[in-house]
């Protein structure tokens, strides 16, 4: 569900204002002075969107785990994360430069003449 804009009417009683999902997550909230926050999530009840009337926002982005693999704010600030089958975080990154990497290296098996057609000239052992 995205939430574009919301017109609301209310008498000074009636703040705040509190809107929910079918979920039960608060999706929109204003009050008397006419601060408010908007939110969105996903079908999992993950937070995908948060937006405040200051002009902050945040979004983010799940993985079939529930397990955040982006994130990105007004700010300019973002990360990635990729996760194993255990929900192990593998590789990271992120907006300051911060890489981690933990991914398993692949090694693979070449025969002298695989490495030559590949290099696209021969290659020799040499002891």
């Amino acid at each position: 569900m995205k939430i574009k804009s919301i017109e609301i009417e209310a008498k000074k009683s009636e703040y705040p204002i509190q809107l929910f999902d079918s979920n039960n997550n608060l999706i929109y909230y204003e009050n008397l002075i006419g601060y408010w926050e908007k939110q969105e999530f996903d079908s999992n009840s993950n937070k995908i969107y948060y937006e405040t009337s200051n002009g902050y926002w945040y979004k983010t982005e799940f993985d079939s785990n529930n397990n955040q693999i982006y994130y990105e704010n007004s700010y300019g600030e973002w990360s990635k994360s990729k996760y194993d089958s255990n929900s192990n975080v593998i590789y990271y990154e992120n907006s300051d430069g911060i890489i981690r990497d933990k991914r398993p290296k692949q090694v693979k098996e070449m025969t002298v003449s695989e490495i030559s057609k590949l290099l696209g000239y021969e290659v020799k052992i040499v002891k």
